[in-house]
């Protein structure tokens, strides 16, 4: 499959942009090879400079639920722009999507948006400080909730690709108030407590990891994570940036039948715009100025234009819409279970990941036991088919509702013809 377009575009790039790209797993520094540039998208199909089409499985990483350029959210996005692309007062459009997440999520009573995932869970750790006076935070190894100086201490997503457990520029003093937990592992969370009793503020977790690859947290593991934190006087913080509105219409919480105190969302509610929002119980939220005295502001929160795209977006995350995905999911779960490859597929929902091991991989441990030479061989054999994997081991891969059972059974396809 020829790429000369793209080369010459990264070529270009790298001598304006550092490395070329403006978020570092776009690099495929873990996969080897040049990244791919590319020009257009329509439902569950990318297209490149050169032309070439594969089929879609990052969906932008995770906000494409409804496959690209779905006309409803295009159409939303160009009736809003004719009025204005932003305005720096409030919106009616802001109080419309607020209400959809608050209607569909019964943890939040009240919501607060921003421009981006690391944002809102940047400002929810404040926020719980700021409500506790307390400021420890317990964090997961291999989690990642964006690039804030308390969340880069053995990261996931890009940290995790990039082989970088923390990040120069990150002051000693803030990196010791973070406090590296076990995913899965409830006695690890124990013992921190038990260490500090009257200093952490809050745990933040990805209630179903999607940064070092799909791996869902446990039901006893996540309430247990819940009783710590009522036991003492914390906040639980799941960060569903990339779980929410994708593996169930209340969210991974909705899911596990589990109300954090606060939550963090991202992707979906700004149906592919740079959008976030951090939420959760009343009397928590109304710390917040101009309510309360935790400051945080931004000058493009609650653009218009993602606003009208979310609100488009949630308005077709409906029953259907999930238990189209469940089926699809299911039946492509079966058929690559059924070819006996020696890899072991996670899945939620629409979410899943191909692990390169054989072994079962429920935390940071069993991540890092698989056999990432391999998957870049397998990631650059299904691109070359046209198919469009995360180009790292580390990253959950998505399932659209513009996606068919062909499309699925042709990555099938591909992973039997890798194996044989």
């Amino acid at each position: 499959m020829d790429r000369a377009q793209s080369k010459i575009l990264f070529a270009e790039a790298q001598a304006l942009i550092p490395g070329g790209v403006n978020s570092p797993v776009r690099a495929f520094g873990s996969v080897g090879g040049d990244p791919v540039f590319m020009t257009r998208a329509k439902g569950a199909w990318l297209t490149d400079a050169d032309g070439n089409r594969y089929i879609d499985f990052i969906g932008s990483w995770g906000p494409m639920i409804l496959g690209h350029a779905h006309p409803d959210v295009t159409a939303a996005i160009e009736q809003a722009a004719r009025k204005s692309t932003s305005f720096g007062t409030p919106t009616e459009a802001e109080s419309r999507l607020a209400q959809l997440v608050i209607d569909r999520v019964p943890s939040v009573e009240l919501i607060r948006f921003v421009n981006s995932g690391t944002e809102a869970t940047m400002s929810a750790i404040r926020l719980a400080r700021g409500y506790t006076g307390r400021s420890k935070i317990v964090k997961f190894e291999g989690c990642y909730h964006g690039h804030g100086d308390s969340f880069l201490i053995k990261a996931g997503s890009g940290a995790l690709t990039l082989g970088v457990p923390s990040s120069p520029g990150v002051p000693a003093a803030i990196a010791g108030e973070t406090l590296n937990a076990t995913f899965n592992d409830l006695a690890s969370v124990e013992a921190l407590f038990g260490q500090y009793p009257d200093d952490i503020a809050a745990v933040i977790v990805e209630p179903i990891a999607g940064n070092m690859g799909c791996i869902p947290g446990g039901k006893d593991f996540l309430k247990g994570l819940q009783s710590l934190c009522n036991r003492f006087g914390a906040i639980l913080i799941f960060d569903e940036v990339m779980t929410g509105f994708r593996v169930h219409p209340a969210g991974a919480q909705g899911l596990y039948g589990i109300k954090p105190d606060l939550s963090t969302f991202g992707k979906i509610i700004g149906g592919g715009l740079p959008v976030g929002a951090y939420g959760g119980k009343k009397e928590i939220m109304e710390q917040v100025a101009p309510v309360g005295p935790v400051y945080q502001a931004g000058t493009l929160s609650g653009n218009p234009l993602a606003m009208a795209a979310g609100i488009a977006t949630l308005t077709y995350c409906d029953g259907a819409l999930y238990d189209r995905l469940e089926s699809l999911g299911a039946r492509f779960e079966a058929a690559i279970t059924g070819l006996g490859a020696p890899l072991t597929i996670n899945r939620v929902g629409s979410m899943f990941t191909l692990f390169m091991t054989q072994e079962p991989v429920t935390g940071f441990s069993g991540v890092l036991a698989c056999d990432t030479e391999t998957f870049a061989r397998f990631f650059h054999f299904a691109l070359d088919r046209g198919v469009y994997l995360p180009p790292s081991q580390y990253e959950a891969a998505f399932i659209s509702g513009a996606h068919t059972e062909a499309e699925l059974m042709k990555l099938v396809d591909t992973v039997r013809d890798f194996y044989r």
